[in-house]
Protein backbone atom coordinates (compact mmCIF):
# COMPACT_ATOMS: atom_id res chain seq x y z
CA UNK A 1 0.00 0.00 0.00
CA UNK A 2 1.48 3.71 -1.15
CA UNK A 3 1.74 5.92 1.55
CA UNK A 4 2.74 8.94 -0.58
CA UNK A 5 -0.81 10.69 -0.43
CA UNK A 6 0.51 11.82 -3.65
CA UNK A 7 -2.19 11.76 -6.67
CA UNK A 8 1.50 11.45 -8.89
CA UNK A 9 1.73 8.30 -8.39
CA UNK A 10 -1.67 7.30 -9.58
CA UNK A 11 -0.48 9.04 -13.03
CA UNK A 12 2.91 7.44 -13.33
CA UNK A 13 0.76 3.99 -12.87
CA UNK A 14 -1.72 5.27 -15.44
CA UNK A 15 1.30 6.94 -17.72
CA UNK A 16 3.30 3.30 -17.39
CA UNK A 17 0.03 1.56 -18.45
CA UNK A 18 -0.12 3.39 -21.48
CA UNK A 19 3.58 2.95 -22.23
CA UNK A 20 3.19 -0.90 -21.96
CA UNK A 21 0.03 -0.18 -24.80
CA UNK A 22 2.48 1.82 -27.09
CA UNK A 23 5.07 -1.58 -26.46
CA UNK A 24 2.38 -3.69 -27.53
CA UNK A 25 1.27 -1.92 -30.36
CA UNK A 26 4.92 -1.72 -31.75
CA UNK A 27 5.11 -5.22 -31.45
CA UNK A 28 1.71 -5.63 -32.97
CA UNK A 29 2.95 -3.31 -36.23
CA UNK A 30 6.15 -5.50 -36.08
CA UNK A 31 4.72 -8.83 -36.12
CA UNK A 32 1.83 -7.89 -38.90
CA UNK A 33 4.93 -6.44 -40.97
CA UNK A 34 6.58 -9.70 -40.33
CA UNK A 35 3.61 -11.82 -41.63
CA UNK A 36 3.08 -9.39 -44.62
CA UNK A 37 6.76 -9.71 -45.27
CA UNK A 38 6.09 -13.53 -46.41
CA UNK A 39 3.76 -12.47 -48.61
CA UNK A 40 5.65 -10.55 -50.21
CA UNK A 41 8.70 -12.33 -50.41
CA UNK A 42 6.12 -15.43 -51.92
CA UNK A 43 5.18 -12.49 -54.79
CA UNK A 44 8.30 -12.22 -55.65
CA UNK A 45 9.12 -15.75 -55.84
CA UNK A 46 6.41 -16.40 -58.56
CA UNK A 47 6.38 -20.04 -57.11
CA UNK A 48 2.96 -21.23 -58.25
CA UNK A 49 3.49 -24.80 -56.16
CA UNK A 50 4.31 -22.95 -53.06
CA UNK A 51 0.74 -22.00 -51.07
CA UNK A 52 1.56 -22.95 -47.45
CA UNK A 53 2.62 -20.38 -44.96
CA UNK A 54 6.13 -19.42 -44.52
CA UNK A 55 7.89 -19.58 -41.02
CA UNK A 56 8.06 -15.44 -41.54
CA UNK A 57 4.13 -16.12 -40.75
CA UNK A 58 4.12 -17.39 -37.76
CA UNK A 59 6.98 -15.47 -36.37
CA UNK A 60 5.20 -12.41 -36.90
CA UNK A 61 1.94 -14.35 -35.61
CA UNK A 62 4.40 -14.94 -32.55
CA UNK A 63 4.65 -11.57 -32.50
CA UNK A 64 1.01 -10.45 -32.24
CA UNK A 65 0.57 -13.15 -29.46
CA UNK A 66 3.61 -11.99 -27.34
CA UNK A 67 1.63 -8.14 -27.64
CA UNK A 68 -1.75 -9.52 -26.68
CA UNK A 69 0.07 -10.79 -23.78
CA UNK A 70 2.08 -7.63 -22.49
CA UNK A 71 -0.97 -5.87 -22.54
CA UNK A 72 -3.33 -7.90 -21.12
CA UNK A 73 -0.85 -8.07 -18.31
CA UNK A 74 0.03 -4.44 -18.21
CA UNK A 75 -4.23 -4.51 -17.41
CA UNK A 76 -3.57 -6.95 -14.71
CA UNK A 77 -0.74 -4.79 -13.68
CA UNK A 78 -2.24 -1.48 -12.89
CA UNK A 79 -5.36 -3.20 -11.34
CA UNK A 80 -3.32 -4.29 -8.82
CA UNK A 81 -1.51 -0.66 -8.62
CA UNK A 82 -4.84 0.72 -8.42
CA UNK A 83 -6.22 -1.35 -5.48
CA UNK A 84 -2.93 -0.63 -3.40
CA UNK A 85 -3.69 3.05 -3.66
CA UNK A 86 -5.82 5.57 -1.34
CA UNK A 87 -8.38 7.30 -1.93
CA UNK A 88 -6.74 10.49 -1.68
CA UNK A 89 -4.42 9.51 -4.37
CA UNK A 90 -6.66 9.15 -6.93
CA UNK A 91 -8.16 12.82 -7.58
CA UNK A 92 -11.52 13.69 -7.07
CA UNK A 93 -13.70 12.38 -10.08
CA UNK A 94 -11.34 11.45 -12.18
CA UNK A 95 -11.85 7.86 -14.13
CA UNK A 96 -9.37 5.34 -13.96
CA UNK A 97 -10.99 3.10 -16.45
CA UNK A 98 -10.30 4.77 -20.09
CA UNK A 99 -6.30 3.56 -19.18
CA UNK A 100 -8.34 0.10 -19.21
CA UNK A 101 -10.47 0.34 -21.69
CA UNK A 102 -8.17 1.78 -24.28
CA UNK A 103 -5.87 -1.47 -23.88
CA UNK A 104 -8.73 -3.66 -23.79
CA UNK A 105 -10.14 -2.16 -27.42
CA UNK A 106 -6.32 -2.81 -28.45
CA UNK A 107 -6.46 -6.62 -27.55
CA UNK A 108 -9.68 -6.98 -28.78
CA UNK A 109 -8.55 -5.44 -32.55
CA UNK A 110 -5.34 -7.83 -31.73
CA UNK A 111 -7.46 -10.57 -31.54
CA UNK A 112 -9.51 -9.54 -35.03
CA UNK A 113 -6.26 -8.99 -36.75
CA UNK A 114 -4.88 -12.47 -35.57
CA UNK A 115 -8.38 -13.93 -37.04
CA UNK A 116 -7.76 -11.95 -40.31
CA UNK A 117 -4.25 -13.33 -40.76
CA UNK A 118 -5.80 -16.76 -40.27
CA UNK A 119 -8.41 -16.88 -42.39
CA UNK A 120 -6.26 -15.69 -45.41
CA UNK A 121 -4.45 -18.43 -47.34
Amino acid sequence: MSDLNDPRVFFAAERTLMAWNRTGLTLMAFGFVLERFGLFLHVLRQDPTHAGRDLSFWIGIAFIVLALLVIGFSIVQFRRVLKTLKPVEIPARYCTWPGIAMNLSVVVLGIALLAYLFSEL
